[in-house]
């Protein structure tokens, strides 16, 4: 063969390989995705929420799962039987670097105390990330990542997947429309802690499971032997790894009320707590838990400039007062009355069950005569979908319901309640209760202004290998 005719043969069996794959839909036939199309994604946090995160990505025909990443067996077994083809690691570490050149996106679905570690991880890498709620364990980490998305330019979407819903947008354009007026007073509130609070950390030491690496499992948190009573679920109720009942359903629920309002960050925050030994309004004695119930009002200013917005989160139990314009056999929030959102305007009301569901004005009665126009686009595909469709598209490309521009800030609220709670929990020198105070934010400094003591709890300092 002449070297003319090498070089031809080459050049052709090169462009034959390459049109595999980018031949045009239209010719594979409908349906089909070509390879180039579709979204490898790695999920670290396999197990619990993790699985059915990764199961519903994996709806989407456009979606490979390539990798897992979770640091106990048992947890990860049925999505290591979804995904069998997919490679198994404990450290999402080695995970990234491993399969660095085959990973495009990844979803974070572990305890909260590693949320912040394993999404930077990615996207210093360049991957799109799905997290889910809270976004972080602290305030100082949702502002990195808000920032980092911007600098790494990577697609995010924060998993509070209610704020795709039909529900949030048909509030926001009552509001838009001027339906109630000008927001004023808000009460959100959830049946949650389903799990303990209100106690000291167990004290018993306890066998590590072999199918469990305890060390990272603790990842950025400081070491302490394993005990019964942290895995898989009750984590949740402990400062070291969680962010108790308001981190848990704060996304979810004060969602609603941040958009339709829009809000963006608290100048005040103050709260109660009960105490388990107690059951009234004191401060509780255990510093390492989450409270047994709380109550924390959040100041906002208004648009305007001129007045505050006032929201009251109450969890544990605790209830606003019911809407005099409700009659008795109507539901308050959701239809058990477990959760809900009610806003309060100068011209009336609205009213939302957990997830924006089931939006009301009231009195019911108005739903009959108030008729306003669709402007805000709907999300058919859902909250998962949509991520998956703009990661495809690229950065900037398409609309997302809880991109970190927005989950940043609104974790960062929320995450302001448990600071003003973990402040309130403090003991100082005379043995009094130092955090009886409304606390004042600075939030372009991240920093309270009006007792120092609380700042500690702005930023966390993370285990020896665990910094960024």
């Amino acid at each position: 063969m002449s070297k003319l005719n090498r070089r031809k043969f080459i050049r052709d069996a090169a462009m034959a390989s390459a049109g595999f794959f980018i031949v045009p839909r239209h010719v594979l036939g409908r349906g089909y995705v070509a390879p180039s199309d579709k979204l490898n994604i790695a999920g670290i946090g396999v197990g619990g929420k993790g699985t059915s995160d990764l199961w519903e990505f994996a709806k989407s025909p456009n979606v490979n799962i390539v990798a897992l990443c979770d640091v106990d067996d048992r947890q990860a077994k049925q999505s290591r039987k979804n995904f069998p083809n997919a490679p198994y690691y404990k450290d999402f570490r080695v995970m990234l670097e491993k399969e660095k050149g085959t990973i495009d996106a990844v979803s974070v679905s572990t305890p909260d105390h590693t949320h912040f570690v394993a999404t930077m991880a990615a996207m210093q890498m360049g991957k799109h990330v799905y997290v889910q709620k809270p976004l972080t364990h602290s305030v100082y980490e949702a502002r990195m990542l808000t920032e980092a998305a911007r600098k790494y330019k990577v697609v995010t979407q924060m998993g509070n997947q209610g704020a795709s819903g039909d529900g949030v947008r048909k509030m926001q354009e009552w509001y838009n429309a001027g339906i109630i007026g000008n927001a004023h007073t808000i009460y959100v509130w959830t049946n949650r802690p389903v799990w303990p609070q209100g106690m000291g950390k167990p004290k018993k030491t306890a066998p590590v499971p072999a199918e469990l690496d305890w060390d990272l499992w603790l990842g950025p948190a400081p070491w302490e032997d394993y005990k019964d009573g942290y895995v898989p679920f009750n984590w949740r109720g402990y400062w070291s790894f969680g962010t108790g009942a308001l981190g848990d359903m704060g996304c979810h629920l004060i969602d609603p009320a941040f958009k339709t309002v829009g809000l963006l960050y608290p100048s005040e925050v103050e709260c109660s707590t009960a105490a388990v030994y107690e059951q009234m309004w004191t401060p509780s004695s255990y510093p390492d838990s989450c409270p047994l119930a709380s109550s924390i009002t959040l100041r906002f200013p208004s648009k305007d400039g001129k007045s505050k917005i006032e929201l009251h989160w109450m969890d544990g139990g605790i209830r606003p007062d019911r809407p005099d314009e409700l009659l008795p056999d109507e539901p308050m929030g959701d239809e058990d009355g477990s959760g809900g959102v009610i806003i309060e305007g100068t011209k009336g009301k609205m009213m939302c069950g957990t997830y924006g569901s089931n939006p009301r004005l009231l009195p019911l009665s108005r739903m009959k005569s108030v008729n306003v126009k669709q402007t805000l686009k709907r999300v058919p595909e859902g909250h998962y979908l949509q991520w998956v469709n703009a990661c495809i598209a690229g950065y900037g490309k398409n609309e997302l319901s809880s991109s970190f521009d927005y989950a940043g800030p609104l974790t960062e609220s929320i995450l302001m309640g448990n600071l003003a709670l973990r402040s309130w929990q403090l003991k100082n020198a005379s043995g009094k209760f130092a955090g009886r105070k409304t606390l004042l934010w600075d939030a372009k400094n991240m920093k309270i202004t009006n007792f120092d003591e609380a700042n500690q709890f702005v930023k966390r300092e993370y285990r020896n290998g665990w910094n960024l």
